[in-house]
């Protein structure tokens, strides 16, 4: 059930991009401007290691053919 919850939404490359724009955006909170602003990089951050975007389902949006098993939840 949870399962069916959370099928993964986002292809392999825009995962890898989501992680390193995600890991930029909190190291802005140690250098550069250093504000909390680089927080928001949690989002891509996340998103990108979990491969679920809940912005995606709430849309009906998949980046992933269903027919790629490496976009399943049970597969690595």
């Amino acid at each position: 059930m949870i399962q069916e919850k959370f099928t993964k939404n986002i292809h392999q490359i825009e995962r890898v991009l989501r992680v390193v724009v995600g890991s930029f955006l909190l190291s802005l909170i140690f250098w550069g401007p250093e504000t909390a602003w680089g927080f928001l990089g949690l989002i891509p951050f996340t998103t990108g290691l979990m491969g679920y975007c809940p912005a995606y389902s709430l849309f009906g949006i998949s980046t992933c053919k269903r027919v790629n098993p490496k976009c399943d939840l049970g597969t690595t």
